[in-house]
């Protein structure tokens, strides 16, 4: 073995570059192979090795778009879900709207409440109107009232305005005592005093709305 590799050596040592044809068998196919690998690595080189980055670049291309794809498309998702949501505010928003009295309704809800007190056999001491306060697109009308009568009477003077058709509520609440009540009978009901606040609402008009508007757009450019 390691004479032929000697032997193989000094050949080697002896080739004539300027004469491959006189080179051993082994030599010309080792060049063959040598000169293969060559071309090959030089062809991917000038040209696969472009298209492969090409081919890279589409690759990362594709994946961006998709992510992008997906991401709009989640966005989309989640944009009919919100439209879904505001159509059903505003049918909410529209129920309660007409749930408040226009400005010229206002004084039946205030009989209304007038006979709420009257049917729940409370006397009444004060009902007094305050000043309207305006909002955005609504106005609360508050009312002072001061009634008399027994607890039980009170509880459900409370749940009747609760019950109207349109929108009161009652805040501030103070109940005392008034003093009176049922005299020597022991077993009669205490009288109460209660001293509250019915608020009222109702709907501002389209010339109270307009108002509303240029009122707002005069204070945005101060």
């Amino acid at each position: 073995m390691q004479i032929d590799l000697r032997r193989r050596f000094e050949e080697l040592q002896g080739l004539d570059l300027q004469n491959p044809g006189s080179w051993p068998d082994w030599v010309r196919t080792a060049a063959a192979v040598l000169l293969a690998t060559v071309l090959i690595a030089g062809s991917y080189w000038y040209l696969i090795k472009d298209r492969y980055v090409e081919a890279e670049r589409a690759a990362r291309t594709e994946q961006e778009l998709r992510s992008e794809f997906e991401t709009k498309q989640r966005r989309a998702a989640a944009l009919d879900a919100y439209r879904a949501r505001l159509e059903q505010m505003e049918r909410d928003f529209g129920a309660m709207l007409r749930q408040l009295p226009g400005k010229a309704e206002v004084a039946n809800l205030l009989n209304d409440i007038s006979r709420t007190r009257s049917a729940n056999n409370l006397d009444e001491e004060i009902f007094e109107p305050q000043s309207e306060i305006v909002r955005d697109f609504y106005a609360e009308l508050p009312n002072r009232i001061v009634v008399v009568g027994t607890f039980h009477d009170m509880a459900r003077f409370v749940s009747d305005i609760a019950e109207l058709s349109r929108i009161v509520t009652i805040e501030q609440v103070e109940i005392s005592r008034t003093g009176g009540g049922g005299g020597n009978d022991s077993d009669a009901p205490t009288e109460l005093r209660m001293s509250a606040t019915a608020k009222t609402y109702r709907y501002l008009d389209d010339d109270e709305l307009a108002a509303q508007r240029s009122s707002g757009a005069r204070r945005g450019r101060r």
